[in-house]
């Protein structure tokens, strides 16, 4: 019984790990450049000191994140961006260098670039962007930035950096727990110069509701299983018992 109990028990905590993760991207579906984030299941030997390792566990595992694109959904705000196809936008961290897909941007007090959560935009030669006040921002599609100043003639635009725009190979990024991505050495992506972004959309999160919400229902059906065997087992247990009592 006892054997039972604890596959069934350790079936149970997978598939609420796994519920975890399904949750969270079903959390994120509104949220802008939101990457899925998988979820797995794999054996692990179990090693004692005494006897052969014949036996396994299972554990829940997130190997990766989804990176196909999501949907790119018109603004027509001059600072929203959206990078078309692969490639990230690089933002400045308290913790170093990391990037993201999410590009709804704004202007801080300070009038640097930055994103909805305050982080500043980083340019090509690693420094956060400063915006002109009252400034026309405009950017062209491999992240050059002009502005134009109020009151200021056609003539008078002027260069004010480029985006650092980066696309590390997809197996190195890992995500963090703030949602950002960053290489899995901690190293700072070099900026490549074929990534493209447009200007005036957002990229959506790429979660697909339906999928996610059938994943929700399949394992609250294996947990109800995983919890019925363990029911059952208990019930065996207690009749054993009671035909041994009644022996005796």
């Amino acid at each position: 019984m006892d054997r039972i109990i604890y596959t069934a028990a350790g079936g149970a905590a997978r598939v609420l790990e796994q519920q975890a993760v399904i949750s969270n991207n079903m959390a994120n579906v509104g949220t802008t450049g939101f990457r899925e984030q998988m979820a797995m299941y794999r054996s692990v030997p179990l090693v004692s000191q005494v006897g052969l390792p014949t036996r396994v566990a299972t554990v829940a595992t997130t190997p990766g994140s989804n990176f196909g694109q999501g949907v790119m959904a018109e603004t027509g705000h001059a600072l929203d961006l959206a990078v078309t196809g692969e490639g990230w936008f690089s933002v400045q961290t308290p913790q170093g260098e990391a990037y993201t897909r999410a590009g709804e941007l704004a202007v801080n007090q300070q009038g640097l670039l930055v994103t909805q959560q305050g982080l500043p935009v980083l340019s090509t030669d690693g420094a956060p962007v400063e915006i002109p006040d009252r400034g026309s921002v405009t950017f062209s599609g491999d992240g050059q930035i002009t502005a134009l100043g109020a009151g200021d003639r056609p003539s008078d635009i002027q260069l004010l950096g480029q985006l650092k725009l980066v696309n590390p190979p997809a197996a190195t990024m890992v995500r963090g727990d703030d949602g950002l991505f960053r290489t899995a050495g901690g190293e700072a992506a070099q900026a490549d110069p074929q990534v493209r972004m447009i200007s005036g959309f957002v990229e959506k999160s790429n979660v697909n509701p339906a999928e996610a919400m059938v994943g929700m229902i399949a394992n609250a059906r294996r947990f109800e299983m995983q919890m019925k065997v363990i029911q059952d087992a208990s019930t065996n247990a207690e009749r054993a018992n009671s035909i041994l009592s009644s022996n005796g």
